[in-house]
């Protein structure tokens, strides 16, 4: 089952510390990008990869036939396009592709974007997650953040999406901000618990060279806790997601019992995806490729009926295998070698034991028959672990 992803780039006001593909938003803009990602999605792809496959694979990789079962509206903000817009945007994947009845399909959404009338409309045009970026619970936190919301703005959507008819609510969370220490990340998570939403996603902040957030730092002579308290910060995280009920499924997500994201899970399972809209990026069948990470440059091709699509890249055997490891290992489950095996035709531990002996040694990594996965403590150096890999 393919994952379909859609980009929309536009925010009401930049972050401090973001470096996604994202623009302020413009209302004749966003009506132009509407119409180039409906033209895109329809085309589905056929003209995507036509220099790397043959037109038979094309039209087999690409027909309307293809089964997907994820969509997910990524940012950007999403929740600025009007609740039409998704759902002619999710009516048009529905025509494009074999979307499954039962498919998960996500909306980002930042909490002052939203009420309970759009939350409807959104549920009414077939979305049926919400992922709210809150990031913190903590006013002084939200401000260095230059987030537009309070927190509770951010507790009135959760419960906005509730009586709007969302089941599945994901929460987006930030630790190690400027000044923050572990009793303070803590206060968030516990305010999270009280949504009980059914899914978290928990990110460090990593401080980009360009991003506004360092010069802010240095002119307020803020700073981040040092490299263990952000450790602390992370396990003591997960201590009390897994006295609430909720499994960690990922370094980064935790999850009620079967409401993991299925559109993620695509990404660290090996999967493969379309994506549409500016700088989106797709995988499929060893093909990888990206579109144009320009708004107006993807709507300008898009309104001249031109391939949004840029560097296209047939994946080396190894470069796949080694995605395969690399992101495998990202999940508390790990990576099943005999299926790498399988699929890869590379006996794993023969051409890496070595190298990864230290970390069992270490208390790093574990393995149980075909199943190789890292402790939770483990989890923290995944870096130098991964980098066996590439």
């Amino acid at each position: 089952m393919l994952g379909l992803y859609v980009h929309i780039p536009f925010c009401s006001a930049i972050c401090n510390y973001c470096n996604f593909n994202r623009g302020l938003f413009d209302a004749a803009l966003k009506a132009r990008y509407v119409e180039a990602m409906v033209a895109e999605i329809q085309s589905a792809g056929l003209k995507t990869c036509a220099t790397n496959l043959s037109e038979r694979d094309v039209a087999q990789d690409f027909s309307p036939a293809n089964p997907a079962d994820t969509i997910y509206f990524g940012g950007g903000t999403p929740s600025l396009l009007e609740p039409g817009e998704v759902a002619r945007i999710i009516s048009t994947c529905r025509a494009a592709f074999d979307v499954a009845g039962d498919a998960e399909i996500t909306l980002e959404a930042n909490p002052e974007s939203v009420d309970e009338a759009r939350l409807a409309g959104f549920r009414a045009g077939g979305v049926n997650r919400l992922s709210f970026g809150v990031q913190s619970f903590r006013e002084p936190e939200l401000r260095r953040l230059s987030r537009l919301h309070t927190a509770d703005r951010a507790r009135a959507a959760v419960s906005e999406a509730r009586a709007a008819g969302f089941e599945n609510i994901s929460l987006d969370l930030m630790m190690w901000l400027p000044e923050q220490q572990v009793p303070e990340w803590l206060e968030s998570v516990d305010a999270a618990i009280a949504l009980a939403p059914e899914h978290l996603s928990l990110y460090l902040l990593e401080v980009y060279p360009n991003a506004p957030l360092k010069d802010d730092m240095a002119r307020a002579r803020w700073s981040q806790a040092p490299d263990d308290d952000a450790a602390a910060m992370y396990l003591a995280a997960m201590d009390r997601l897994d006295a609430a009920g909720y499994e960690q499924y990922e370094i980064s997500n935790v999850a009620r019992p079967g409401r993991c994201s299925r559109h993620n899970l695509k990404y660290w399972q090996d999967g493969e995806w379309l994506g549409f809209g500016c700088g989106a990026h797709s995988t499929r069948r060893g093909v990888r490729w990206k579109n144009v990470a320009s708004t107006d440059e993807y709507v300008r091709r898009l309104d001249h009926s031109e391939s949004p699509a840029i560097d296209h890249r047939i994946l080396s055997s190894n470069e796949h295998l080694g995605d395969a490891l690399f992101t495998g290992l990202r999940l508390t489950e790990g990576v099943n070698l005999d299926a790498i095996r399988a699929a890869h035709g590379v006996d794993v531990w023969a051409r890496y034991g070595a190298d990864l002996e230290p970390f069992l040694q270490a208390g790093i990594l574990r393995r149980e028959g075909p199943r190789l996965w890292l402790t939770r403590q483990g989890m923290l150096l995944a870096h130098e672990v991964m980098t066996t890999f590439v």
